[in-house]
C-alpha cells in the first residue's frame, strides 16, 4: 500500500547529501587509481531509488490503492487498514530499502575493484 515511501524517503537523503557533495567540490576526489568517486556511487543509489519508488507508486495507483485527493492513501481512510499499510512499511518497505542499498553496495565494491585492476598489455584478440 505505502511500501514504496521509504525506498522514497531514503532517496530523498541520498539526494540531499549528493547535493552537498557536489557543492564541496568532492564529486572529482578520487581518481582512476582509488576508484569511482563517492558522488559518481550516490547518484547509482539515487537511481535505484528513485526508479524502484515510481515504479512501485504507478503500480499502487493503477491498482487503486493511490487516488488523487486527501488522504491519498486509500489504506488511511479505516484503522484497520491503516495498521495494515503501517505494518507494509515496516516490513516490506525496510527491507526492499536495504535490498536496494545492499545491491549498490555491491555495485560499489565491483566498480572499484574493475577501475583499480592493472591494466595488461595482452590483448583478448
Amino acid at each position: 500500500m505505502a511500501c514504496f515511501t521509504v525506498p522514497a524517503a531514503e532517496a530523498v537523503v541520498t539526494t540531499i547529501v549528493s547535493k552537498n557533495l557536489e557543492k564541496k567540490g568532492l564529486s572529482q576526489k578520487e581518481n582512476e587509481t582509488t576508484g569511482v568517486p563517492m558522488a559518481k556511487k550516490l547518484k547509482w543509489l539515487n537511481n535505484l531509488l528513485w526508479g524502484g519508488s515510481v515504479l512501485l507508486a504507478f503500480e499502487h495507483v493503477w491498482h487503486g490503492e493511490i487516488k488523487p485527493f486527501f488522504p491519498f492513501l486509500t489504506a488511511m481512510e479505516n484503522p484497520a487498514d491503516t495498521s495494515e499499510m503501517l505494518h507494509e512499511i515496516a516490513t516490506v518497505g525496510v527491507s526492499m530499502a536495504v535490498l536496494i542499498t545492499a545491491v549498490w553496495v555491491i555495485m560499489c565494491i565491483t566498480a572499484d575493484i574493475i577501475v583499480k585492476r592493472p591494466i595488461s598489455n595482452k590483448s583478448l584478440f
